[in-house]
């Protein structure tokens, strides 16, 4: 060995202090050296450098040729690629789920989204995706977000005395109603309820008036990513997908009397879990469970110490059953329950129990006090089966205005303390109609403009049971506008279309919040019978055909509803009234083809009473608001003006924008000699 050392001089001098080599001292590594041949035949093969293929020095790995021991060598480092793949379960700040990854040193959550970039909303995309998810948005704190189950709407299956000491405790503990012996033959399978779900950090409901036996149990919970039915047990690990915790709180004399186990483990708020999933390729194969109530352990257990493996409960639970993605399988409890202390010690109110798994971070949850309300039936009270339709419009209600227990999408421009004007389009229509008049008007400085859109049009939900009428648009008119706290005097209404009907409503109703009326295109009140009927059918067309452009009633009512130079020579202005039409959802312009029908069915709207100044606009070509129907209008209104526009149709501002402009500001604002009075 001492010839070795000799021979390897040389090379020492290269890089390091030859004094070092060969020796081990504190926080160094022997030197190694790799070559090709055996010096122990040829002590000459370590003078030749071609032969040199590895030598490690003080820990650190070169590779020959000797000339890159003769200048610096920048040693790339490399970069960790690990997943983010903490899946936690919370809601944004508009309360929609969100899946993102809990970094357990920071503590902080990270918004995750699939590789198209559309954000994830729970576990179950995460499964069904079978890819990693990337970060997207901002960090924040995991005590700013309110935390969910990382997965729940099903109940979860579990399996009883699945460790030998606790089913031997179990046995012993009076509790044990099954079959009394130390160790099962075949799994004990029962199931929690899905209400009693709960999340990470949310307080156990004690259930004083139900148990006095309130009992924790922590376990690893399964979660299958692969369904299957009949799964060989060699098979079984391939449809598991990963795993989180699970405290199967118990009400031990429940368990008892009721022989099964279903209504001793499935009370409310007796099946915390979480704070997160993590797939099964990002842990360890040997799992650990420990469980400490108020900072004393009490149970430590990992899944070599189970009965019947996670492989074997796969095989088991799917002999009969289809078992989902998404399913969740309680694997069992260790030894250390309450009931197996001595004395039996049972949690109380203010007790928190901790149970930590080997990368699964410590679900925490505190026993809430006796006085507290139980939070599982409020939670399930808010749960409605009827949808909220046309959200998907703003993502889920980002930048809706909500009033009482409706939501709207509402636009303000101008100044706060300006004079109001406030803009209603028509069916099949948006705010955006009014936005070119708007922009040629230049109100911005002397107005407070308004526009909004109408229950289920445009941007504004609907509930899929709220009727829809004349005069619940009018309703929702007047709540807007006490929501923004307009008062008398009031202000400018411009309206088109179906909504002049709402504006003339509310104007009788409000006389006090409307100055002036500017109706574009109304249409005739009440509804002729057959006009009626087509309404209808119009509607069951769209709710059954497909929507507005599959069913072609977008392009019949563009066509129907435009001048004919309008179709001929303005291709933009068409595509963009067809456009308007296609892009509504059925469902709320269904709704409005219905209030409009039964205007047929109702009084005639007193005109008379109107008492402020009201322009009436239409075109020569508008085959709803004909010219000699604003006639007959103008008529029965003491402050009415009329005027016509040629060559264009019923959707007049899309169609000549700058006549509208002209007929609307000379009626606002221009004096005898054509001064606007703004100025």
């Amino acid at each position: 060995m001492e010839s070795v050392l000799a021979a390897t001089a040389g090379i020492a001098k290269l890089f390091m202090r030859e004094n070092e080599l060969g020796k081990v001292k504190p926080g160094y590594f022997a030197d190694l050296i790799l070559v090709d041949g055996n010096p122990l035949d040829d002590i000459a093969v370590l003078q030749n450098h071609d032969k040199l293929n590895v030598i490690m020095i003080n820990g650190r790995i070169h590779k020959a040729s000797y000339t890159e021991f003769l200048r610096p060598q920048t040693i790339p480092i490399p970069v960790s690629s690990k997943a983010l793949s903490n899946y936690i379960a919370y809601e944004d700040e508009l309360q929609r789920p969100r899946i993102g990854h809990l970094d357990f040193d920071t503590l902080s959550v990270t918004a995750l989204a699939m590789p198209s970039g559309a954000p994830a909303h729970n576990l179950y995309e995460v499964i069904e995706l079978g890819v990693d998810l990337s970060p997207t948005g901002d960090t924040v704190p995991l005590s700013s977000v309110k935390v969910l189950p990382p997965i729940h709407g099903r109940d979860i299956l579990c399996v009883g005395k699945n460790y030998s000491e606790h089913a031997k405790e179990f046995n012993k503990s009076g509790y044990d109603a099954s079959d009394k012996v130390d160790q099962p033959l075949h799994p004990v399978i029962f199931t929690k309820r899905s209400t009693s779900i709960i999340a990470y950090g949310e307080d156990i409901y004690p259930h004083q008036d139900f148990t006095k036996t309130l009992d924790y149990e922590g376990e690893i919970g399964v979660i299958i990513g692969k369904p299957g039915f009949r799964i060989a047990e060699s098979e079984a690990m391939n449809h598991v997908w990963g795993y989180t915790i699970i405290n199967d709180i118990t009400a031990r004399e429940k368990q008892r009397d009721h022989k099964q186990f279903y209504i001793g483990k499935s009370a409310d708020a007796f099946c915390p879990m979480g704070p997160v999933a993590v797939p099964a390729v990002s842990l360890p194969k040997k799992l650990r469970v420990q469980t400490r109530i108020n900072g004393q352990q009490r149970q430590d257990g990992t899944t070599d110490d189970l009965i019947f493996s996670v492989a074997n409960l796969v095989k088991t639970l799917s002999e009969g059953t289809t078992l989902q993605a998404g399913d969740v399988l309680a694997t069992g409890t260790p030894a250390g329950v309450g009931f197996g202390l001595d004395p039996p010690t049972f949690l109380k109110p203010g007790d928190t129990v901790e149970i930590s798994v080997t990368g699964l971070g410590t679900l925490r949850n505190k026993v809430a006090d006796a006085s507290e309300a139980n939070q599982t039936t409020a939670k399930l009270s808010k749960i409605s089966c009827i949808p909220t339709l046309n959200l998907e419009q703003t993502c889920g209600g980002a930048g809706l205005t909500h009033i009482g227990e409706k939501s709207f999408y509402v636009e303000e421009i101008g100044p706060v303390d300006a004079k109001p004007m406030v803009f209603i389009h028509g069916l099949g229509g948006t705010n955006e109609f009014f936005h070119p008049l708007l922009q040629l008007l230049n109100t911005k400085e002397s107005h407070r403009s308004i526009l909004y859109d109408l229950e289920g049009h445009g941007h504004s939900p609907t509930k899929a049971d709220s009727t829809v009428t004349i005069s619940s648009y009018a309703t929702d008119l007047h709540a807007l506008l006490s929501h923004k706290a307009i008062k008398s005097p009031g202000g400018v209404l411009v309206a088109h279309s179906m909504g002049c009907l709402i504006a003339l409503r509310f104007a009788i109703q409000h006389p006090d919040l409307v100055s002036t009326l500017v109706l574009l295109g109304p249409p005739p009140s009440p509804l002729p019978d057959a006009a009626a009927a087509a309404q209808r059918q119009r509607a069951a067309t769209v709710r059954n055909g497909g929507g507005l452009r599959a069913s072609g009633v977008a392009t019949a009512v563009a066509t129907a509803g435009t001048s004919a130079r309008t179709k001929s020579e303005q291709p933009v202005a068409f595509s963009a009234v067809r456009a308007s039409l296609a892009s509504q959802n059925p469902e709320g312009y269904a709704k409005g083809c219905t209030a409009l029908a039964k205007t047929a069915e109702e009084e005639d709207i007193p005109l008379e009473k109107i008492e402020c100044p009201v322009l009436i606009l239409t075109g020569d070509e508008d085959k709803l608001s004909t010219p000699e129907l604003v006639e007959k209008m103008k008529a029965r209104i003491r402050r009415a003006k009329v005027a016509v526009l040629p060559d264009v149709g019923h959707w007049s501002v899309m169609e000549d924008v700058e006549a509208v402009t002209g007929a609307v500001r000379k009626f606002l604002w221009l004096d005898l000699e054509g001064r606007d009075v703004r100025t």
